[in-house]
């Protein structure tokens, strides 16, 4: 699977190295060309979970597109970027290894791998530097296609026919209103740019009050204020299609209109040495889908591109204000660092931004249309700060724009990405905070339900009988009556409420129900005193221990050793149980609550949260299982 993504990357690489495919159309009507890529992208999301034939049909269109015809050229480009992001959106959303089965967000995108979501994230990160880097090439020789482009071309083709012929069978997933909604704002963001862009100058200036003549003699004029106006609609849209969508490709977005600028300089003055270069893109690349397969994806995104931002600077000022000398002088290894460092940095953001948009579906739609058209616009108006007196200084055919502004945005999209990543780890455990609330009450229910039965037919029963009896018994009978009548409407009470069924007060030694545990497999080290606690919280601490006992023996195995610690505190007792079997890596216990598998949120770490404590659970493959129970005293 991640070998089919790798190869829609290269085909991306492809597509995107010749010139003109992610430029506007160009006055004069819109024919097949301006409608192949809108028609594309519709298709393509509606066929997202069939990605690899999405890979497969725009690897064809591309190889047929390279020999001239720009109507398949123009459609492949969205049915790789999609497809390839389809295949990071299942990776991303994969729950077990080898199980298939489809994950959050995006039903029927099954993944094989339980290192998938690491996978996913570093296939995201490397679409968008494929396209970076093919926007880099563009200043190679049309007239011919180059041998690297055939070579690449057949290597992304071979990659995908595995996961061709490997048997895909995605479940259904229903048309729900967010996933329409992707659907029909990255088609219309994609469609907008055409009409947008074919107004005719006569009308532009009338509508502004300008002369037409001033935009023929500053073109880049026009130029901006359609990019303008494409950037305020495609924002809406993307506004409209969900706010964590809207927040993703904006990261992007910014990103990767920060790196172009720089990307392209470092390219150019790297030209005369062909190897260096592609080894340099090479090597950052590599960097950053390496640091996006990481845990630590979004704090090592913010720091290389505030990395990249501060080398621009310096190379900006060591050149006096003139970044084309670094071209003349062909400062080799001033260019090779920029190179390594904004590729990086532009695939360590996008391969960061992905697991935020996985659990929405969003992954396709938000890092491949949305991103595509505001990065397309974005360039185009900035463009207006690329002139030098009335010279314009082209984005793509002058390699020379000015650096500073490129510097200012990476620093825009380390603010996004730390800005993206804070509001997803709040979201995430305002969520967790949520499902432990609903188990709690879940498990307070479930023990009312079990406790009522008995009450009822038992407890409840002969309070009735007493109160009816007592008046009749003579002497403290009445007495008896009123305090039946009494108790038995506190217990309905009780029952009804919902409240904490708690029992006596009196003290009872933790340590000694602990120590029962032992065996030849597990080790108990407690205080040589009692631990006395209410008989409640020894029980349900008792039974956390049980549960995580269970637990070991059922993952680790029968030949697993553990480790029981007592530790009796000031403020409260803490009690650890440590073993030496296989462990699990991060993403197991969220896997396990999607699936329904809530042994141990309900047996462990609801006991303990009634009790006002907290449980903590570290595990790492290889290296065992640790869980940790602190329950506060009760003064």
């Amino acid at each position: 699977m991640a070998s089919a993504c790798l190869g829609g990357c290269l085909l991306i690489l492809v597509v995107r190295s010749v010139d003109g495919v992610a430029a506007a159309p160009e006055s004069g009507g819109a024919g097949l060309a301006d409608l192949a890529p809108t028609a594309a992208t519709v298709l393509a999301l509606c066929l997202v979970r069939w990605w690899p034939g999405l890979l497969a049909t725009g690897g064809m269109f591309a190889g047929i597109g390279l020999l001239g015809f720009d109507p398949p050229l123009a459609a492949a480009l969205p049915l790789l970027v999609v497809g390839a992001l389809g295949g990071a959106q299942t990776l991303l959303t994969s729950t077990a290894p080898g199980s298939g089965a489809p994950g959050p967000g995006t039903p029927g995108l099954g993944g094989p791998s339980s290192s998938a979501p690491g996978l996913g994230a570093l296939i995201a990160g490397l679409t968008g530097a494929a396209a970076l880097f093919g926007d880099a090439l563009t200043e190679e020789d049309q007239h011919a296609i180059p041998a690297w482009r055939v070579v690449v071309l057949v290597a992304g083709l071979a990659a995908i026919v595995p996961a061709l012929c490997r048997r895909h069978s995605p479940a259904g997933e229903p048309w729900t209103w967010p996933r329409l909604r992707l659907v029909i704002g990255a088609g219309a963001a994609v469609f907008l740019i055409s009409p947008i862009c074919l107004i005719p100058i006569g009308q532009l200036g009338w509508w502004l009050g300008v002369d037409p003549s001033t935009f023929t003699r500053y073109p880049l004029a026009r130029i901006a204020i359609v990019g303008a106006v494409v950037l305020v609609l495609a924002t809406g849209l993307a506004a409209f299609a969900g706010k964590w969508s809207l927040a993703g490709a904006a990261t992007v977005t910014v990103v990767q209109i920060g790196a172009s600028t720089p990307l392209i300089l470092a390219v150019a003055a790297l030209r005369p040495d062909g190897a260096t270069r592609w080894w340099g893109a090479l090597a950052g690349a590599a960097l950053g889908a390496a640091v996006a397969a990481s845990r630590w994806r979004v704090a090592a995104a913010v720091s290389l591109t505030v990395s990249a931002a501060t080398a621009l600077f310096i190379m900006y000022e060591a050149a006096g204000g003139h970044p084309e000398k670094m071209i003349e002088q062909h400062r080799v290894a001033p260019a090779l660092i920029l190179l390594v460092l904004v590729s990086a940095a532009a695939t360590t953001v996008a391969g960061a931004t992905a697991p935020v948009l996985a659990p929405r579906g969003a992954v396709p739609a938000a890092l491949g249309p949305f991103a595509a058209v505001l990065t397309l616009a974005g360039m185009f108006t900035t463009q207006v700060s690329f002139v030098r007196g009335r010279t314009p200084i082209g984005f793509t055919a002058g390699p020379v724009p000015h650096m500073v502004i490129a510097g200012y945005l990476l620093l825009a999209a380390a603010a996004a990405i730390a800005g993206l990543g804070v509001a997803h780890h709040m979201t995430e455990r305002w969520a967790e905070r949520r499902q432990a609330e609903l188990i709690r009450r879940e498990a307070a229910a479930a023990e009312r339900e079990r406790l009522a039965r008995p009450i009822h037919d038992g407890v409840l029963q002969v309070l009735a009988l007493v109160q009816r009896e007592g008046a009749g018994l003579g002497g403290s009978g009445p007495r008896l009556a009123v305090l039946a009548a009494e108790q038995e409407a506190a217990l309905r009470n009780l029952l009804n409420s919902g409240a904490a069924l708690t029992g006596p007060t009196s003290g009872t030694d933790l340590r000694a129900a602990l120590l029962a545990l032992a065996g030849p497999a597990v080790e108990v080290s407690a205080p040589a005193v009692p631990v006395l606690l209410p008989q409640h919280p020894v029980a349900e601490v008792t039974a956390a221990v049980r549960a995580a006992l269970d637990n070991v023996r059922k993952h680790a195995g029968t030949d697993a050793r553990t480790w029981i610690l007592l530790e009796d505190e000031d403020t409260g007792i803490r009690v650890s149980v440590r073993d030496d079997g296989a462990g699990f890596g991060p993403h197991r216990l969220a896997e396990a609550a999607r699936a329904g598998r809530l042994g141990v949120a309900q047996s462990m770490r609801g006991r303990i949260a009634d009790l006002g404590g907290t449980m903590t659970m570290s595990s790492h493959p290889g290296d065992g299982t640790e869980v940790e129970f602190w329950v506060p005293r009760r003064r």
